[in-house]
C-alpha cells in the first residue's frame, strides 16, 4: 500500500511550479533522512506523485502527495521532519496510508477572491449570478491535442455548487468544481466573467484550494 502526505502550499511557495515542487520534495526526503521507494530502471529516482497539480500562483491547504515510505521512520514523525526540510510556505500536516483510490477524488472546493480596491463588488454580484445561472457557458480552453489549438468546454456542468459574498472591496466565490475527467480550472470562471462583463473585471484575483471531496461531497484523503 502506498502512503500519502497532506500538505499546504501558501505564501511565496505558491509560486513554485509543479515540476520544481516535485524536485523539492525529492530533495527534502533525502535531507530529512526519510527513505522512500524509488523508480525502477537504469536511472532510479525517488518516486513522488501529486494528485492534482496546482497552478502557479494558487495557494492550497489540501494538497495530496503519494509516495512509498521505507525504513524505520514512523509515519507520525514524517510531517515534522519533512516540514523542517521544506522551503517557507510548505507545511506537511499528516502522513497516512493511501486507503482510497485517487479516482474517487471528484471535486475541489475553491475560494476565489475578486478584489476591487476602489470598491464595486456589490454591483458585480448580479453579474456573477447571471453568468453562472445560464443553461450553458461555453469557453475556449487551450489544447495541444487539438489542431485548432483549443477545445470548447461548457463550464456549467462542471460547477457542482457555488455562493457569492460581497464586502466593500472584495467579492468572494465559494465554489465546488469538478476535479478530474474533466476538471475545471477556476481561472476559466474568472476569464469568462471578465469577457462577459469587462467593466466588472477585478483589479486582482486570487485562488485558494480549501479541500478536496469525493462524489458524495465528503472530504477525500
Amino acid at each position: 500500500m502506498a502512503d500519502r502526505l497532506l500538505f499546504s502550499k501558501t505564501g511565496r511557495a505558491k509560486y513554485i511550479s509543479h515540476l520544481d515542487l516535485m524536485r523539492t520534495f525529492q530533495r527534502a526526503f533525502a535531507r530529512a533522512k526519510i527513505q522512500i521507494k524509488h523508480t525502477e530502471g537504469f536511472n532510479p529516482h525517488p518516486f513522488v506523485s501529486i494528485a492534482l497539480p496546482l497552478s502557479v500562483g494558487y495557494s492550497s491547504q489540501c494538497e495530496i502527495l503519494e509516495f512509498g515510505l521505507l525504513g524505520d521512520v514512523p509515519a507520525e514523525e514524517v510531517p515534522e521532519r519533512l516540514t523542517a526540510a521544506m522551503p517557507e510556505g510548505i507545511i506537511i500536516h499528516k502522513c497516512y496510508p493511501a486507503e482510497r483510490k485517487l479516482k474517487e477524488l471528484a471535486y475541489v472546493n475553491y475560494i476565489i477572491n475578486f478584489e476591487y480596491p476602489e470598491g464595486r463588488p456589490h454591483e458585480c454580484e448580479g453579474a456573477i449570478h447571471e453568468l453562472l445561472g445560464r443553461d450553458s457557458l461555453i469557453v475556449k480552453k487551450k489544447s495541444n491535442k487539438s489542431k485548432k489549438g483549443y477545445t470548447e468546454v461548457d463550464l456549467i456542468p462542471l460547477v457542482k455548487s457555488w455562493t457569492a459574498e460581497c464586502q466593500s472591496d472584495c467579492m468572494t466565490l465559494d465554489m465546488i468544481l469538478a476535479a478530474q475527467n474533466p476538471g475545471l480550472n477556476p481561472e476559466l470562471i474568472h476569464g469568462a466573467f471578465c469577457e462577459a462583463y469587462p467593466n466588472y473585471a477585478p483589479d486582482f484575483v486570487s485562488f485558494h484550494r480549501r479541500d478536496v471531496l469525493d462524489a458524495d461531497g465528503k472530504i477525500f484523503r
